[in-house]
């Protein structure tokens, strides 16, 4: 069957879309948006009853969570050569980083966007929000530490699914004003390496992304 990825445009499902582009699977877009409530509709509840995206349909059923999307997508399509499939250390590396983007560097976006989840009252609200900046550029120096050694990718010498991901939230930084990409040379370098590939180009254009 043909893969159904939901996505909303510019969100973290778009690391999803992009591994599909360079896996060179037969996926469907489905718009799922986030900004008109689409994922909180009966008819996509039903899909993925968190309401979030991205949701992945496959011929074996719905997966959700963008580092357990990307580790299938790397793993269903060997030949992509997505991820270290033939060393488990370097497998377990790859998804330690996508757990810190999912787990840590997410949420602190959420954070700012979304401070109403986690607490309530104004003043509560407004010290969470003011906090959100604060903890990415901790979060984002780590990367730039990780990075400050010339490799050119996440992992190492070998694009994997670790780098779309991590262009979402570089991209996030960028848009947000909750940041300044020029304070992370490295972490800058990287997002530029990462967008000239033709399967991001590609998926950026889809989502009417520049």
């Amino acid at each position: 069957m043909t893969l159904k990825l939901f996505y909303s445009p510019n969100a973290c499902s778009l690391a999803s879309h992009i591994a599909l582009e360079e896996a060179g699977a037969d996926y469907e877009l489905v718009l799922t948006s986030t900004r008109d409530g689409s994922v909180r509709k009966p008819e996509y509840l039903a899909i993925n009853p968190k309401g979030r995206v991205p949701a992945l349909q496959t011929e074996r059923g719905v997966l959700t969570e963008s580092p357990a999307i990307l580790s299938w997508i790397a793993q269903a399509y060997p030949e992509a050569r997505l991820a270290p499939l033939d060393d488990p250390f370097a497998f377990a590396e790859m998804q330690a980083f996508n757990g810190f983007l999912s787990s840590s560097m997410h949420i602190m976006f959420a954070l700012h966007w979304r401070a109403a989840r986690f607490v309530e009252g104004e003043d509560h609200l407004a010290a969470v929000k003011a906090h959100a900046p604060k903890a990415l550029a901790e979060q984002f120096r780590l990367v730039e530490e990780r990075l400050k050694d010339g490799r050119t990718w996440v992992n190492g010498e070998a694009y994997t699914v670790s780098d779309p991901y991590l262009l979402v939230f570089t991209r996030w930084l960028d848009e947000n004003g909750l940041g300044d990409l020029d304070d992370y040379p490295n972490v800058k370098a990287h997002r530029a390496h990462v967008e000239t590939r033709p399967a991001v180009r590609r998926a950026l254009e889809q989502e009417g992304l520049s």
